[in-house]
Formats: C-alpha cells, sequence, structure tokens
C-alpha cells in the first residue's frame, strides 16, 4: 500500500479536505445533530460521493444505527449472499470484515459480484487501530476511465462470470445464505439469476454480471465488478498457482471469468490492481468518526493494521 495517499488535517486552516466535516463543536448528541441536519448531511454525500463526519458523540452500535436510518429515511438492510466473514450486532449492524489484521482488502464496491446492492453505507470507527487500518476510497468513475482502453471495452462488451464453491477453504454455504436449508438457498438463486450446482453437501454457484454500471442519478459510467477481487490471481504469493494446479480454475473457492466463461489473464488483472492503488486515498481513522458513503461512486477497503480495530457498519438503499 506505498502508493496510498493518506489525506490529513491542515493545522492552520483546519482541514484540507472539504469533505471532511469537522462536527467536534457541536453540542448535542451526535443523534439529535443529524436528526436537525438530514437534508445537509445528504447533500454532502449527493455531492462529493462520500462524507466523513468526525467529532459527533456517539455511545453505542444502537445510535450509530439510529443515526444511519436517520440518514437514510429507511430501515437498514440485512446483508446477504455473503462474501466475507463477519459478526451481525443489533438492527443490521456488523463488524466489517474480519480477515487477518495482516490482510489487505483489496478496493471494492459492496455486493458488486451481485444483482442487488446498497446504494448507501455507513462506516462508524469505535476503536481506530494503533497503526494502519484504514479504510481507503477510490473513485469509481476514474477507475473505468484509467483503465486501457482495450482491457475496459472486453470487459464492458463480456461481463463477468464469479463462481464460488463453498466449503473447507470458503465460507460454507449456510453462511453465505445465511440458512441451513438447500430448499431455500435454491429459491434464492433462482430468484436472483445464479446458477447452482449440488455435489452432495457441497455447493457451487455461478453468476454472470455486467463489469460496468450507470449511475441512476448522475448517469456516469463506474467500473462496478468486482473480478480483480475474486480472480485466482488474488490469492496472495503461490498459493495461487499451487491451488490451481491441485485443484484447477473451476474448483477453486472462488474466482472469476468473462461473462462467456473464457479466462481473464492476470497480467489484466494486475493492470486493474494498479489502477486502483493509483487512484486509492484514505483518511486516518479517529475514534467515533461516520464515513458515509455513495456504494457506486466510490469503493473501500481495509488496509493492514496492528493492535485492537473495531469498525462497523450499515447499508441501505438496495437497488438492483
Amino acid at each position: 500500500m506505498d502508493q496510498l495517499l493518506s489525506v490529513k488535517m491542515d493545522t492552520n486552516s483546519g482541514v484540507i479536505d472539504h469533505r471532511i466535516h469537522d462536527l467536534s463543536s457541536e453540542k448535542q448528541s451526535g443523534l439529535a445533530w443529524i436528526k436537525n441536519h438530514i437534508d445537509e448531511v445528504n447533500q454532502w454525500v449527493n455531492q462529493d460521493g462520500f462524507a466523513l463526519l468526525r467529532g459527533l458523540n456517539i455511545v453505542s452500535s444502537n445510535q450509530f444505527s439510529s443515526i444511519l436510518e436517520t440518514i437514510f429515511g429507511e430501515p437498514l438492510s440485512q446483508y446477504m449472499y455473503r462474501s466475507s466473514p463477519r459478526t451481525a450486532l443489533k438492527n443490521n449492524i456488523y463488524t466489517t470484515t474480519e480477515y487477518h489484521c495482516e490482510q489487505v482488502i483489496l478496493q471494492h464496491n459492496e455486493n458488486a459480484y451481485s444483482n442487488k446492492w446498497p446504494m448507501r453505507m455507513g462506516f462508524f470507527c469505535v476503536i481506530p487501530a494503533k497503526s494502519g487500518g484504514d479504510t481507503p476510497l477510490a473513485d469509481s468513475r476514474e477507475v473505468y476511465k484509467n483503465i486501457p482502453l482495450e482491457i475496459r471495452e472486453k470487459f464492458e462488451r463480456l461481463g463477468v462470470m464469479y463462481v464460488r464453491n463453498y466449503g473447507d477453504i470458503d465460507l460454507p454455504w449456510q453462511e453465505v445464505f445465511q440458512t441451513d436449508s438447500k430448499c431455500e438457498v435454491e429459491a434464492y438463486c433462482d430468484a436472483n439469476e445464479i446458477e447452482y450446482q449440488w455435489y452432495e453437501n457441497r455447493l457451487q454457484t455461478r453468476q454472470r454480471r455486467p463489469a460496468v454500471a450507470k449511475h441512476p442519478q448522475t448517469g456516469e459510467k463506474v467500473w462496478f465488478n468486482q473480478a480483480h477481487l475474486f480472480h485466482a490471481s488474488s490469492i496472495d504469493g503461490q498459493t495461487s498457482d499451487l491451488m490451481r494446479t491441485s485443484i484447477g480454475e473451476g474448483k477453486l473457492p472462488r474466482n472469476a471469468f468473462y461473462g462467456d466463461g473464457s479466462v481473464i489473464a492476470d497480467e489484466d488483472i494486475h493492470v486493474i490492481n494498479q489502477v486502483y492503488k493509483d487512484l486509492t486515498f484514505s483518511y486516518p481513522w479517529q475514534r467515533n468518526d461516520i464515513l458515509l458513503l455513495d456504494n457506486m461512486l466510490f469503493t473501500h477497503g481495509r488496509q493492514a493494521y496492528s493492535g485492537v480495530r473495531k469498525v462497523l457498519v450499515g447499508m441501505a438503499k438496495i437497488v438492483s
């Protein structure tokens, strides 16, 4: 992550980025302030694609849930068709992805591999890490523009096919679909254009999705897929080659192909990851920070970190 730009405070003028909103001088509780400034907060996100609210007094995950529901104007959504391990708290608040602290989580738009995704996300920093642990961002419009034309056009023409094999290495299907019933899994897949195949108690799914989307409000094209995150080359070190050789491309825990089933070259995935790295920036977390995000306009990820880190997330405004 050596190319990551950290956006820092300017000690003379207060902030150097208008998307950081320092509210530490407010005397009300965080929820009370939000209720009095709903339109203003939503305008910040609509204009800039995200907003960092800093300095609000927030005492619990329940209060965070109430703040998000007030801003979004609806109850928070349940996290279905999961791709990473999380702990569910009350009122559809979740921990962020619980991968090992040394692991970097690549940039992604939440649920871009699915035909349903949240338009709005909110992150809440309960405990910032001792070092690292930022939640980097990247503008999906700029990612689209900066991917070389030859690669971009092929993805745009063919789309992406996501292949998942649930079981020993990746998440079990019971956790992904939040049920122990094969019938319920099949019903969900049928309703959401997911092909599925059972191998006794093991499940494989395939889902074809566009690689590029248009933002419903702005009409702008955004790079909106997780091909780089699912692709076999994203597995660390030599593990990718060993797993490919031992179990084959089609049986990896997860993999990404073009929508017609053809192989995506490792080199093209490396180019896409480099574009993300070049465009990624972050704000070092402070306790009680709330980061509001337009999930189609901006990707997010996670830096490696040391010490204790606790960041919560809630999602709403599901679209398809």
